[in-house]
């Protein structure tokens, strides 16, 4: 039987200490992103998914900016393929819905384009470098939650 994780938000005061571990380890060690552009001003402007394993511990971290941009998706290595990544996405577009967002934009890795394929999201654009690594710009159109007062 699979391990069952938890998504909870949070503002960066309450993430900081839980989600720099991860984004560190994923991006700065296994992705070799350079540490100062890791770190950027907008993680305090942002809503902050974190999942948490069975036991608590916190195991990937997403956020989403005040303009429906989604970023630093990142989950510990044992941990991928096992629906953590959908997770954090799912809350974080809940999230934007819930803000009345017109749409969620996001950088992709080259290769995680079809997973964000599945969601819905669209390639805008050509694919680019950022942090080295090949990125192409999707977006996805939200729909308000139902029950809201825009549906």
């Amino acid at each position: 039987m699979a391990e069952t994780f938890t998504v909870r938000v949070f503002a960066w005061s309450d993430a900081l200490a839980l989600a720099r571990p991860i984004r560190g380890t994923v991006f700065v060690e296994e992705q070799r992103v350079p540490l100062e552009l890791e770190w950027d001003e907008w993680d305090a402007l942002a809503e902050h998914a974190l999942a948490f394993d069975a036991r608590g511990r916190a195991i990937g971290t997403a956020r989403l900016l005040p303009d429906g941009r989604i970023g630093r998706m990142a989950v510990l290595k044992e941990e991928r393929s096992r629906g953590v990544g959908a997770a954090l996405l799912r809350a974080l577009l809940q999230s934007a819905r819930e803000r009345a967002l017109p749409r969620a934009v996001l950088h992709a890795q080259t290769h995680a384009v079809g997973f964000y394929r599945k969601f819905g999201f669209s390639e805008r654009g050509e694919v680019f470098l950022e942090a080295g690594i090949p990125h192409v710009e999707m977006q996805l159109e939200l729909e308000p939650p139902p029950g809201s007062a825009g549906s």
